[in-house]
């Protein structure tokens, strides 16, 4: 079960949707890794699942325009 909530990972009034966005392209990332693997079976936990953590042990992190949502708030 995932501990993080994205309140706890994100800062600065940083956008959930851009969070959910980098955690699902690194979680892809992770599981092309995997498939390179020679013993894939050895991976236990879920892409999506290291992904998270990784955000939230401050591995990964997020990186925003300045100007995100303006255009559609103007």
């Amino acid at each position: 079960m995932l501990k993080n909530t994205a309140s706890q990972i994100l800062k600065n009034n940083e956008s959930v949707y851009s969070l959910v966005i980098a955690v699902a392209k690194r979680a892809r990332e992770i599981a092309e890794e995997v498939q390179l693997m020679p013993d894939k079976r050895n991976v236990v936990e879920k892409p999506v699942m290291i992904a998270v953590r990784e955000f939230a042990d401050g591995e990964c992190r997020l990186v925003e325009a300045e100007n995100i949502g303006q255009e559609i708030e103007d």
